[in-house]
């Protein structure tokens, strides 16, 4: 089946911080290294749905229009961290209905998976 193009992310604090602006999720382990210590982490982490977020943009900027998105969904596999380098990849794994279904996942620069299985669909 048809691969989609790589896209990468490199996750920085800017990009932690402005999320936990934008949702509202000031959970201290996305922004205070001392206290995220505190409770076991490296640091601070990036919220799940930061990288949910990017996984979005992914598949949106491969089907061209984000009103093509119809449903996505992952598993949170591992902790994402501020200078992460993202590398999201997929394929199209089916048709079904009209709608392309897409197999999503992606992995950090050590190649650990940081989301996995991945799903989405689109319009075809």
């Amino acid at each position: 089946m048809t691969r989609l193009p790589a896209y990468s992310w490199k996750v920085t604090r800017e990009d932690i911080t402005a999320y936990a602006e934008a949702s509202g999720d000031g959970n201290p382990i996305h922004l205070d290294d001392d206290f995220a210590r505190s409770v076991g982490l490296p640091g601070v982490i990036a919220h799940g749905m930061l990288g949910m977020g990017h996984l979005a943009t992914y598949v949106t900027r491969w089907a061209g229009d984000h009103h093509r998105l119809r449903r996505l969904r992952c598993r949170f596999a591992a902790m994402v961290l501020p200078g992460d380098v993202i590398q999201f990849s997929g394929r199209v794994a089916g048709e079904a209905g009209g709608l392309l279904q897409l197999e999503l996942e992606a992995v950090n620069q050590k190649g650990e998976m940081v989301l996995s299985k991945g799903f989405a669909e689109v319009t075809a």
